[in-house]
Formats: C-alpha cells, sequence, structure tokens
C-alpha cells in the first residue's frame, strides 16, 4: 500500500495488462487524491487509453488492484463520468435530452413518468446547461452545434451524474488550436468550481502541462533489471510531477519554466534512446509510490 498511509480518492497498485504475448501495462502504482486534475501523456501505443479504461471499469486488468474509495472497481458505473475525444452524443437527441438521458435512465419507469420526474430532471439538466454556458443551444440537435459546443454538452452529461471522478481521453483532441485553447481554460474554471477530481489523458505534452496539478509521464522508454530486452517489459508510470496551480492564463505557455518542463517530458518519456533506470524515475509528487520486485530493481 502507499507508504504515506493516506486515504486517497484512487488506488492502483501492481497493475498489468497483457494483450497475448504483448506487456501493455507493465506493474503500474498509482494514488490520486480527491480534487486532483492528474493529466497523463506518453508516445502512442504506450497505454494511456488502456489505464484510462481500467479505471473506468471497461477493461479488466490482467492482474492488480484499482480501488475507488477503498473498494475494487468493477463495471462501468455513475461514480465515474466519461469524456472521449470523439462526442459521446445521441445524434437523435437535443443538447438538453443528452444531458438529461443519464438521470432519466436512472428512473423506473413508473417514477420517471407518474411523479413528475421529467420536469425535474429537465430542471437540474437546463441549469447543467448554464454551468457549461449553453443554455440557448439547449433544443439543437449535435449536428448544430460546434465542435466544442458537443464537447461543453458531453461535460454538462458526465457533470450531472455527479461522479466522484471524471474520465477524459483525449477530449479536446478533435478541436481546432483556438477552440482547445478556450476549451481548456473552460475546463480549468469548472475544475476550480466543482472541486472535481479528473483523469485526463492527452498526447499533447503542452496541454498536459497547462492543465495539471500533476502530470503523468507513462512510456516504455527505461531500463530495469530484467536487461535490453524491450519486448519483455510494458509501459511504467516513468515520471510523476506536482505542478502548480496559479495561473489560468495561458500567457503561462510562454515562461521559460513552462517551456523547460515540456522540453524534459519530451526527453524522458518519448526518446527511446534516454533510458532511464527504474530506481531513478522523476517520482516527484507526494503521492508517487512504487512496487517494484526484485528482478526490476536489480542494476
Amino acid at each position: 500500500m502507499h507508504p504515506n498511509g493516506n486515504n486517497h480518492l484512487l488506488h492502483i497498485e501492481d497493475l498489468y495488462v497483457v494483450y497475448g504475448d504483448k506487456v501493455v501495462l507493465d506493474n503500474i502504482d498509482l494514488a490520486v487524491s480527491l480534487g486532483e486534475l492528474c493529466t497523463v501523456v506518453g508516445p502512442s501505443g504506450c497505454g494511456k487509453s488502456t489505464l484510462l479504461r481500467t479505471i473506468l471499469g471497461e477493461e479488466r486488468p490482467t492482474s492488480g488492484d484499482i480501488l475507488i474509495n477503498g473498494e475494487q472497481v468493477g463495471f462501468p458505473n455513475k461514480s465515474r463520468g466519461i469524456v472521449y475525444q470523439r462526442y459521446s452524443l445521441m445524434p437523435n437527441l437535443t443538447a438538453v435530452e443528452n444531458v438529461k438521458l443519464g438521470p432519466k435512465l436512472c428512473q423506473s419507469p413508473w417514477d420517471y413518468w407518474s411523479r413528475g420526474k421529467d420536469k425535474e430532471i429537465h430542471a437540474e439538466a437546463m441549469s447543467y446547461l448554464e454551468k457549461v454556458r449553453l443554455p440557448e443551444h439547449a433544443d439543437k440537435y449535435p449536428h448544430e452545434l460546434s465542435g466544442g459546443q458537443q464537447q461543453r454538452v458531453a461535460i454538462a452529461q458526465a457533470l450531472i451524474m455527479k461522479p466522484e471522478m471524471i474520465l477524459m481521453d483525449e477530449p479536446f483532441g478533435a478541436l481546432d488550436p483556438a477552440t482547445r485553447q478556450r476549451a481548456q481554460i473552460f475546463l480549468l474554471e469548472l475544475w476550480q468550481e466543482f472541486n472535481m477530481t479528473v483523469f485526463f489523458v492527452t498526447h499533447e505534452i503542452e496541454e498536459a502541462v497547462y492543465l495539471g496539478t500533476r502530470i503523468l509521464v507513462l512510456s516504455p522508454h527505461y531500463s530495469d533489471g530484467r536487461g535490453g530486452n524491450c519486448t519483455a517489459r510494458g509501459s511504467k508510470i516513468i515520471a510523476d510531477y506536482p505542478l502548480p496551480r496559479t495561473a489560468s492564463s495561458t500567457v503561462v505557455k510562454d515562461q521559460p519554466e513552462f517551456r523547460s518542463m515540456v522540453n524534459a517530458i519530451m526527453q524522458e518519456g518519448f526518446n527511446p534512446k534516454y533510458l532511464k533506470h527504474v530506481n531513478e524515475f522523476n517520482l516527484k509528487h507526494a503521492d508517487s509510490f512504487q512496487t517494484l520486485k526484485e528482478e526490476e530493481a536489480q542494476k
């Protein structure tokens, strides 16, 4: 267990995901506290989305523990909201109907139609559309909304279920640069308002450093006591940095400290020739921990 003995919203220990002969995730250890905006980067195909899907419960790990508030993760449920890159909206429903969908499905048909639940849920859905600044678009269908607006509806769709954690799988990847930057600022505003716990996967290092209170670097580029045969290893969290959450202006992206962090992550996580030993990973966050096997820890 985590050496600090703290209670964490999410606790992962000794997590392995193996597809046939291919190890995708290799002995992952991770603890995430309430209110963290945790961003995840790594090379394409390193297992970022696989890690997210195991937390969601959409995919079962080969072995290891994934706990939410001390309970083993089961199948997906409303404790974990999800926002995908490709919008999770039903094309035949309006924006407000999409936001209402989750609460509606949680009601029995009798309660929904006989006890006036539709009006109650509709009012709540409209309040969430107001929070994401889209009340005037409530009756529009997804094809009538821009990409950024569709993602805001998807976020409202997740928020209305009041999840303990929101998982985001490259949610801004399909947006143009200007819309993406506005979406980043918007997410920070929502995170501060709701004190959300967010697990945010992205392939953009700048986005991860800008948004996160903490950045995880998942990579297969490392060395350990098992020797130089990379096919025997899957990805590990090779760096875990705490980040300041003081500036929300995008001006910070041009500051030397920001650029230095981006360059360091690019080198240690994405350069296949830059191989740190598992005993030397940059696990600087207070919640970081490792449970290495003896053969891994050897030099």
